[in-house]
């Protein structure tokens, strides 16, 4: 069977900024407030952040990090753990009255072995599922769907965030 290409020559800007100036984009974004959205920073707290993911599984997939440049759990602090929490719930809040999945899928990975893409500063993904929401495109082209601009999704979740006053920090 021949391979079919799906080009989306607009990434190649994102991919090359993985490198970022450190190696971690996190922490590219951690010093650049003032360009949060363009960066798709959703959230800041004292102790960590939300951003969206540029490549992700599903509508609405979000990662939140710890401030500190640390590789995994072995190096957080209890209040770190306590803030990381609060943004899970948080962002299933705020995505539940934005675009309604059906459910979440929350996750780690630690090292690149077990599919970190950037394993040297730890994240959660939150990742919005619908019934149904594997179709034939992954599973025949290995292409993922997604239904709507991350920028678009990006000023709703903003918008539903300052009307319900999250997140609660």
């Amino acid at each position: 069977m021949e391979r079919k290409n799906l080009w989306a020559p607009w990434r190649i800007e994102y991919i090359k900024s993985l490198a970022g100036e450190n190696g971690c984009f996190i922490c590219d974004y951690l010093k650049t407030p003032e360009q949060d959205s363009e960066h798709l920073v959703l959230w800041r707290t004292d102790l960590s952040i939300v951003v969206f993911n540029r490549f992700p599984y599903n509508n609405g997939h979000l990662l939140i990090a710890p401030n500190r440049h640390i590789p995994d759990f072995s190096n957080t602090r209890d209040e770190e753990m306590l803030d990381i929490m609060k943004l899970i719930r948080d962002c299933q809040t705020v995505l539940d009255r934005a675009i309604k999945p059906q459910g979440f899928n929350v996750g780690m990975n630690f090292g690149r072995c077990a599919g970190a893409g950037l394993p040297e500063h730890m994240h959660v993904h939150v990742v919005p599922r619908w019934q149904g929401d594997t179709n034939y495109m992954n599973v025949c082209s290995d292409v993922d769907v997604i239904s709507q601009s991350l920028g678009e999704l990006y000023e709703q979740l903003k918008q539903i965030s300052l009307k319900e006053n999250l997140p609660n920090v």
